[in-house]
């Protein structure tokens, strides 16, 4: 897949998370229990969350470092993530959806810049990028959907 490919599909992929929560009412968003206790709300910051991993690790990457394990930083992933969750849960919902646009257009902004060897193979860069956009969204936009449908039935 070339860098075109990979913005279509990651656009896909993002259109289809941002339209799962679209016409929720604000006390939707903050509602609990989409994923866990989770609203609406802490999913997008959480979205938001990865995509600034990846725009803080995929430069280190590019220039042949690697990315600190989570398990030695955090205590592993879902602490990582608890955390982040806990730094922004008393966010506004504008805010949070201020940042999330801000963070995915930068990030966007970084692929197209990026070098085009990275796009051509398999790299850590890809595999890093993948991890925490396009393949990471539809986790949530799934879990978004479901929550919506459990609630009108």
């Amino acid at each position: 897949m070339d860098r075109s490919g990979l913005l279509k599909q990651l656009d896909k992929a993002w259109v289809a998370f941002t339209e799962s929560y679209v016409g929720l009412s604000e006390v939707e968003l903050l509602e609990g229990g989409v994923v866990g206790d989770w609203s609406v709300r802490d999913v997008i910051a959480h979205v938001a969350t990865w995509e600034e991993e990846a725009l803080k690790y995929l430069p280190l990457i590019i220039e042949g470092g690697r990315a600190p394990r989570y398990s030695a930083s955090y205590g592993g992933i879902d602490a990582f993530n608890r955390l982040m969750t806990e730094r922004k849960r008393e966010l506004p919902i504008s805010e949070v959806l201020n940042e999330q646009e801000d963070v995915h257009r930068r990030l966007v902004a970084f692929i197209v810049g990026a070098p085009e060897e990275l796009f051509v193979r398999e790299t850590r860069f890809r595999h890093r990028l993948r991890m925490d956009t396009y393949s990471h969204y539809p986790k949530h936009t799934e879990a978004i959907r479901k929550w919506r449908a459990g609630r009108s039935a």
